[in-house]
């Protein structure tokens, strides 16, 4: 049988302890070579007993192989010391500092038991902790004094090869010299602070620099994915009965679940688990919150994480963490991936141009998970769920069965599916005996479930507030207001003529929309500034949620649009500002009749729309540039369709100019009028058969 071959990994072990002990033994070889030894300067044995004679040593320290002595203040080794050998001008003689007298001249201070500290030599990059010990304790003056006497000191300090001196000692004590004999080594100490010391600490600052840029020393985790993990915990785990308003697209998930949980009732008969399910629908409608139920009910973990967390600057990096995100599902298969916004990376490839030999870090990050997503074994129980609220741009490679085998719309939810999202978010409110959540729904057209939540939430604000102890049914549809309208303007006060004008332009509306076949009830009228601009507002709710519209119905929006310019009209007989944005929503309803929906009287079933697309984040069209001819009969209509509305709106108005001059006054008095003031002022509804102007 043949040896086995080293591993690689052995091989890489072996070469990092031999880097360190290379290392180590450098820092040894240079710390006895230009740092061993005493760091002060070398007098001659005889100069050393002259300064003893002349009184001018203060402590001696006797070693084996060497005296370490330190002068008295006013003295410098310095001056002891032998000048330098060599040819050269000999030097001028210092001065010599008046030396006191031996018996009361004042010794240098050291702590006990230390009378002199043995110099040796030091890096410039030594760390001194004396002056470090006395400015932690909070005394600046005392650390600059601590460095201070440590220099004046090296500048006292001497060291003397000894000779054989029997009279040595008696010398010293004649003179009052303090001395000590001594066997220390400083080796250990000196290798300690003039290198590990200071390079330890460069070398935690190093790396924690280098984990802030790349998460570790040597920036080689960028490739890891950023998925957050969400493992089957029964406390956290949601379920299906968390989601509410979205019943098809609840159905749907359920297959998946239970393929999870029992795979071989589907196999048996040939079936495979879909590899992808992609979530389309417009923003808060609960694309995340059921993906997290399809794992919760499944009982597998959950890798949940945003389609911009696989983009970096760095070249490779999105690559690297598809990669690593399928590897690590893999190993905790089954399990579920999520990925959020997954347009942020799977947008087309097609039309964009891209320079031959280019390189796109976008598009190597989608092609990698194409791969990917073809590579892994359906078998192994992985399942990729991604949302989006902009299907229309993905590639089509990506939205191609064998990767995203199954798309569900998660879209708006209907009047009972706002129910169920009420009661679901209102079972932990106190609510009041009036409050009709099933009122509630049909007033909140249009609303998805993240709003939903919010109206809860608001209407729980405002009831705190008020320091109520439940919500009211008017909490609920002041937060509607709010959620619709934005906050009351209470700081802005209108002068009494642009009060006056404002309440006419909302009863112009109120009135031509009341008695408009086909038009959404009015629920409430208010001369109270809202948002950014609006200075009023009124306020109409279907009664039913509504995916067809009449042209006479388009007609009648576009006549209540109308209303508020033509009240001003007739009252003040001039018109104001305040009517800019109904006419742009006006002029624009009736050019999509033209333009869109085909309702054009001379350009029958005529359509510019050359690019229909779904889109959940606004228009999804592109129009054609029409002819000017086309464009010249378009106008004409559309300010045709304009001027016969705004007449009709007139003519009501002046039939009934009481009940118009009535509801003005109301909402002056009250700023604000709800259905049923209405009710009292202009009475009964008439059927829509019978309604004329």
């Amino acid at each position: 049988m043949p040896p086995d071959k080293p591993s690689p990994l052995s091989k890489r072990g072996r070469f990092t302890i031999l880097y360190y002990l290379w290392l180590l033994g450098l820092i040894l070889f240079l710390n006895s070579l230009f740092f061993s030894g005493p760091g002060v300067p070398e007098i001659s044995y005889s100069t050393f007993l002259e300064a003893i004679q002349r009184g001018e040593v203060a402590t001696v320290v006797i070693t084996a192989d060497r005296i370490y002595g330190e002068l008295r203040p006013g003295y410098k080794a310095a001056a002891l010391a032998p000048p330098p050998a060599g040819p050269g001008p000999e030097a001028a003689p210092q001065s010599p500092v008046p030396p006191p007298t031996p018996l009361t001249g004042t010794a240098p201070q050291h702590h006990a038991d230390d009378v002199l500290p043995i110099p040796g030599k030091e890096t410039p990059w030594r760390l001194h902790t004396d002056g470090w010990v006395a400015w932690f304790r909070g005394v600046r003056e005392r650390a600059e004094r601590a460095a201070e006497e440590h220099e004046a000191r090296l500048e006292r300090e001497f060291t003397v090869l000894p000779l054989t001196d029997p009279n040595l000692l008696t010398l010293l004590q004649q003179h009052d010299i303090k001395f000590r004999a001594r066997v220390e080594s400083r080796w250990l100490s000196d290798l300690f602070f003039n290198w590990i010391v200071p390079f330890g600490i460069m070398f935690l600052i190093w790396a924690a620099v280098m984990r802030r840029m790349g998460q570790g020393p040597t920036a080689l985790t960028l490739g890891r994915n950023k998925a957050k993990l969400y493992e089957a915990d029964p406390e956290t785990r949601v379920h299906f009965s968390d989601v509410a308003g979205v019943d098809e697209a609840v159905e749907e998930t359920r297959e998946i679940v239970e393929f999870l949980k029992d795979p071989q009732k589907f196999t048996r008969l040939g079936a495979k688990l879909p590899k992808g399910v992609l979530l389309v629908g417009p923003p808060g409608t609960g694309k995340t919150l059921l993906a997290r139920a399809v794992a919760g009910e499944s009982g597998v973990p959950f890798f949940s994480l945003s389609g911009s967390d696989f983009v970096e600057m760095f070249v490779g990096v999105g690559a690297a963490r598809v990669r690593d995100l399928f590897a690590e599902a893999k190993k905790k298969a089954p399990c579920i991936i999520f990925i959020d916004e997954l347009d942020a990376i799977g947008r087309t490839r097609a039309g964009q141009g891209a320079v031959a030999g280019s390189y796109d870090e976008r598009e190597n990050t989608l092609n990698q998970l194409l791969v990917e997503m073809d590579g892994f074994d359906g078998r192994v129980g992985v399942v990729i769920m991604a949302a989006t609220n902009r299907p229309e741009i993905l590639d089509p490679a990506l939205r191609r069965p064998g990767r995203f085998d199954r798309e569900i719309l998660v879209d708006r939810p209907d009047k009972d599916g706002r129910l169920a999202i009420l009661k679901l978010h209102a079972a932990r409110l106190p609510l009041g005996p009036d409050v009709d959540l099933a009122r509630i729904a049909g007033e909140t057209t249009g609303f998805v479930g993240a709003d939903l939540a919010n109206l809860c939430n608001e209407a729980a604000l405002l009831a705190s507030r008020g320091e109520g102890n439940v919500i009211m049914l008017h909490h609920f549809q002041e937060a509607i207001e709010r959620v619709l309208g934005g906050l009351e303007k209470k700081g802005r006060v209108l002068n009494p003529k642009e009060r006056r004008t404002v309440a006419y332009h909302e009863s112009g509306h109120a009135i031509v929309g009341y008695f408009t076949p086909g038009a959404d009830p009015v629920q409430k009228i208010s001369i109270v500034p809202r948002g950014r601009g609006a200075l009023g507002y009124t306020l109409q709710a279907p009664l039913e949620d509504r995916y067809l519209m009449s042209r006479t119905e388009i007609l009648g929006r576009i006549r209540t649009l109308l209303g508020g310019r033509a009240a001003e009209d007739i009252v003040f007989g001039e018109i104001s500002t305040g009517a800019s944005d109904d006419i742009q929503k006006a002029s624009r309803i009736a050019r999509e009749m033209l333009t869109v929906y085909g309702m054009s009287k001379t350009l029958r079933n005529l359509s510019l729309v050359t690019e229909p697309y779904e889109s959940f984040l606004g228009p999804g069209r592109r129009d054609q540039a029409p002819s000017a001819e086309v464009e010249r009969q378009v106008g004409e209509e559309q300010l045709e369709i304009l001027t016969q509305c705004y007449d009709e709106a007139k003519q009501l108005l002046s039939a009934r100019r009481a009940q118009l001059d009535a509801l003005a006054q109301r909402l002056l008095a009250q700023e604000k009028v709800d259905a049923t003031d209405l009710l009292n002022i202009l009475g009964p509804r008439p059927a829509p058969s019978s309604a004329q102007p």
